[in-house]
């Protein structure tokens, strides 16, 4: 079954020097990307993280720091991977818990202003999860009938997710072939920002999720505790977090 696209849909895959969002980077990317007419592009990089790979880090994608020592920065690819992807939804597997917030913080380090407000998000392996149990090995075994050959090579398991995600489609009737239906399906649940710091609640209003002001209305904090912006902005906290946060402080001066 191929993909019902409204607009371009682009399925990516990350390795990294970790899985610290915050602290890690990328050192290798591969976007392929779907058009609605059934146009394809597909582009990998590797990418010179500008901090050392942790051996146990290379013992899972084989990426050294020599083999990316002479690859371009991230700072030097963000133009050419935000032009491929700002006009798509977004696809992966486990993307909306790890990809998609580390790549907003490289982007945003970058210096692009990178939001999700007019994307959607389809995460192939929380569909595998919920009908399934299994690892991208085994759901590529288990829909498609195929072994996953290079896995962790960032090229071999976009391929992989793109290809599980149109087998679900044949498999689950009762899956709509439509990526807004499909982001929805796949969201854990209803977050402002990727790390999860700040969720909405039964009214639709963020709060914290975290810290002494966990389940407290981050506008009622803002509000009688200005000094917890500050803080949150100084500290060790992600990239996207702080935008958030920030426009929600906006948002709320505009309203006064």
């Amino acid at each position: 079954m191929e993909l019902k696209l409204n607009k371009p849909i682009c399925f990516f895959d990350l390795e990294t020097t970790g899985i610290d969002i915050g602290k890690d980077r990328i050192v290798e990317i591969s976007i392929f990307k779907v058009f609605p007419n059934g146009n394809k592009e597909s582009k990998t990089w590797l990418v010179n993280p500008t901090i050392p790979i942790p051996p146990q880090t290379t013992a899972v994608h084989g990426i050294t720091d020599e083999k990316v020592a002479n690859e371009p920065t991230f700072l030097e690819l963000a133009p050419h991977i935000h032009n491929m992807i700002k006009d798509s939804d977004l696809g992966g597997f486990n993307s909306d818990r790890f990809d998609i917030p580390l790549l907003a913080e490289e982007l945003l380090r970058a210096g692009v202003d990178f939001d999700m407000k007019n994307k959607v998000s389809v995460d192939v392996q929380t569909i595998f999860h919920k009908m399934e149990e299994r690892t991208l090995s085994a759901a590529l075994k288990f829909y498609c009938g195929k072994t996953l050959d290079n896995a962790h090579s960032a090229e071999a398991d976009t391929m992989a997710t793109y290809e599980i995600l149109k087998a679900q489609l044949d498999r689950y009737p009762e899956l709509e072939n439509d990526m807004k239906v499909l982001s929805e399906f796949t969201t854990r649940k209803k977050i402002a920002d990727f790390a999860g710091m700040i969720a909405f609640d039964q009214d639709d209003e963020e709060i914290f999720t975290f810290g002494k002001h966990k389940g407290v209305k981050v506008e009622k904090v803002l509000e009688t505790e200005p000094g917890y912006f500050s803080w949150i902005q100084n500290a060790d906290f992600p990239l996207y977090t702080k935008k958030v946060l920030t426009g929600i402080k906006l948002r709320k001066l505009n309203t006064k």
